[in-house]
């Protein structure tokens, strides 16, 4: 019953992400982002044993709730001045509209619920929310296009996104800033190019998908959890830590690519403060990623007997080999497949 029930709300969720996206009004809009809201939170709330799993249903109830009455109360009075000629407050409105957008994603300086609601939630809900639940804010930031506003918000996720994973001990944490520093990318693609950024976020999502599969199976929450995986097998803890500097950016890796691209665009439009700001960024990204794998692969631990003999917890199901595989040399096929054209 409780599976049916999930696929239900499961169901209404991309229902309600689609509605937005297709939608020819604001006001339509507004309603697919309350279908999707509606829907998300009885599957934040699947473990109500955990207190935490609860306080973060009810934080993500309270944000999203607010940002969708400043959106409603910005739209009805973007279509009051509109009618009256009022472009004065048309602007205000659109900035108005903008910024509830952006909190909605969780992009910085709105950014400040999307770390704590990430810690409570298991790894699959933080992985809808760190994916799907960006889709439809991002579609309709893109048809709301301020550039100085723009400029701030890439420049400030990117400086947050960084910095504020630097003293993280949780990995759902280290994630959600990983998340906001991508969200500045995303919004930087947007604003040179309307399919680029939907190029990046669909590689995003593929290696979050990557790295979480394996976080939700070895059931990694906390940094000191992964002493524990000097037990693990050593093709194992390579994928994990190959998939997270993909995550980060590194060549050759995967993840390197929508940044390349993003990197290339920009020097097109001569850009070059921008991209000084973004490189740097990344570059404070991909330390703490390699500080996360710098405790596992560096640093000897005694191993007893009788734990070495227990090989259940080193399996990796073919699926997981297969999004690995890609997200470690993909970069590099696709090289090779341009030279070969």
């Amino acid at each position: 019953m409780k599976k049916i029930s999930n696929n239900i709300f499961l169901m209404m969720l991309i229902f309600g992400t689609l509605l937005t996206i297709s939608s020819n009004s604001w006001l339509g809009a507004w309603m697919g982002l309350e279908i999707n809201l509606l829907s998300f939170i009885p599957l934040m709330n699947d473990n109500k044993k955990n207190l935490l799993t609860s306080e973060s249903s009810l934080k993500y109830f309270l944000t999203q709730a607010f940002a969708s009455s400043i959106l409603l109360f910005a739209i009805i009075m973007l279509m009051f001045f509109y009618n009256n000629n009022m472009i004065l407050y048309n602007s205000f409105n659109e900035t108005l509209i903008l910024s509830t957008l952006l909190l909605k994603s969780g992009a910085a300086p709105f950014h400040f619920w999307f770390p704590e609601v990430m810690e409570g939630l298991s790894w699959v809900n933080s992985l809808i929310l760190m994916t799907w639940q960006k889709i439809a804010p991002l579609m309709l930031i893109s048809y709301n296009f301020i550039y100085k506003f723009f400029m701030f918000t890439i420049i400030l996720s990117m400086l947050i996104g960084s910095l504020g994973g630097l003293n993280q001990t949780s990995i759902r944490k280290l994630m959600a800033f990983s998340s906001i520093n991508h969200l500045g990318w995303m919004l930087m693609a947007m604003m040179n190019n309307e399919m680029l950024w939907m190029f990046y976020f669909l590689l995003y999502s593929f290696l979050s998908f990557s790295i979480v599969f394996m976080f939700n199976n070895f059931k990694l929450f906390y940094f000191n959890q992964i002493f524990n995986m000097s037990l693990m097998n050593p093709i194992t803890k390579l994928f994990i830590f190959l998939n997270l500097l993909s995550l980060g950016g590194l060549p050759p890796f995967l993840g390197f690519l929508p940044k390349w691209l993003v990197i290339q665009n920009l020097m097109t439009m001569n850009q070059t403060f921008i991209l000084i700001i973004s490189v740097c960024f990344s570059l404070i990204t991909l330390y703490f990623y390699l500080r996360l794998s710098y405790s596992v692969f560096m640093l000897n631990y005694q191993k007893n007997s009788w734990l070495l003999k227990n090989n259940f917890n080193n399996k990796m199901s073919l699926i997981s080999l297969i999004f690995n595989f890609i997200s470690i040399s993909g970069l590099m096929m696709m090289s090779m497949f341009y030279i070969i054209i």
